[in-house]
């Protein structure tokens, strides 16, 4: 396998947001930022040595483990990076740690394999693998798997940030807040609200001001994408909460029309 690429070298440093000042060198501007790291499964030694030369050589952090087990064990920190798993491993299939790995927020994976055969291949692809290479490894393929893993990874992790830190906001919320936040989402007027709530009109006037302020949602159309982030149901007369009044909307606006 070819050690080093430097055409591969070039086109991964473009796209790893890492931009050369004068006087600072490369290394160094890449340590300023969240360097990536490649997590890198295989139980062969030889295999192993020379991906992490290449990898070193395009300023990428590697971290090799020669069996799944030992990649489980290793405490991993928040970083952008990616795994690259040979398909045959001898501990376990490398598609089953894929699988096991998808049950968290983990890096994208990148399969090696010297005989990928097909129904591998559908299912490994289907579980959300960016690409399935084949040994001895394309240096420029691995360049470009490598570069969407690092994005979608990237991406992963914002999402994650961004979700932690509505929950946190949610968390601010009284529960009388909380309850009114699907009624608010769900387009009801405050009189409405007030009346499923068995309140006066300017209960839930106050509550959705809070909520407003608490979320920091510009916007009513800001906090629904908020509320559905956080996987918050609007209101309906179909979907009410048990916990909130008995009465529906339908019945709040047959009331209404009747009075």
């Amino acid at each position: 396998m070819q050690a080093t690429c430097p055409n591969a070298n070039v086109s991964l440093h473009s796209h790893l947001n890492v931009k050369r000042d004068n006087g600072i060198p490369l290394n160094e501007a890449v340590a300023n930022q969240s360097i990536e790291t490649v997590y890198l499964i295989g139980h062969d030694l030889q295999v192993r040595e020379a991906l992490s030369e290449l990898l070193t050589t395009l300023d990428v952090r590697v971290v090799g483990f020669e069996s799944a087990t030992a990649y489980f064990e290793y405490r991993k920190p928040e970083e952008p990076g990616c795994l690259i798993i040979d398909m045959q491993l001898r501990d376990i299939n490398g598609a089953d740690v894929q699988q096991q790995i998808g049950r968290e927020v983990s890096p994208p994976v990148i399969f090696i394999s010297s005989h990928p055969d097909v129904p591998a291949t559908v299912r490994a692809m289907k579980a959300g693998a960016i690409e399935i290479l084949t040994k001895p490894v394309d240096p420029a393929a691995l360049v470009q798997a490598l570069q969407e893993a690092f994005a979608q990874h990237r991406k992963l992790r914002l999402r994650k940030a961004e979700l932690a830190q509505l929950q946190q906001r949610f968390s601010l919320l009284t529960p009388r807040e909380r309850e009114v936040v699907p009624l608010i989402v769900g387009g009801l007027l405050n009189k409405q609200a007030a009346f499923i709530l068995g309140s006066s009109e300017v209960t839930p006037q106050i509550h959705r001001s809070q909520v407003m302020r608490k979320m920091e949602a510009r916007s009513f159309a800001d906090l629904v994408r908020m509320a559905i982030k956080l996987r918050i149901r609007h209101w309906s007369a179909e979907s009410r909460s048990p916990d909130l009044a008995p009465q529906s909307h339908h019945e709040w606006s047959r009331k209404q029309l009747a009075g």
